[in-house]
């Protein structure tokens, strides 16, 4: 489970930083060379997804709700913005239904 998770964390950060460079480009006048990592981060993100066991739909239905949270974080780390109590009771909810779709899966195929 600890393996999954990480997984996902890390998954969830290649999409995040894949999306926030293109849009420091666009909105705050960064640099274009932020699309090359941008990229990067990109194709990162859609090749971490294949290393999950599970089948795809799976995958990306719990998968959604460990982006929700980590983006909450981003919200709290990179822009300085404090989640308030709804937004860590809607992550808490997300991280929920993550282990109702992770748990319950267990030991099924297909």
């Amino acid at each position: 489970m600890l393996k999954t998770s990480a997984l996902f964390m890390l998954t969830a950060l290649a999409e995040i930083l894949g999306c926030y460079l293109p849009w420091l480009w666009l909105r705050q006048g960064g640099s274009v060379w932020l699309l090359v990592p941008a990229a990067l981060c990109l194709a990162a993100f859609a090749w971490l997804l294949t290393l999950h066991p599970s089948d795809a739909g799976r995958v990306y239905a719990a998968y959604g709700g460990v982006y929700i949270s980590m983006a909450m974080v981003w919200l709290w780390l990179v822009d300085g913005v404090r989640p308030t109590i709804t937004d860590l009771a809607g992550a808490g909810l997300c991280l929920l239904g993550v282990a109702v779709i992770v748990l319950g899966s267990r030991g099924t195929t297909g």
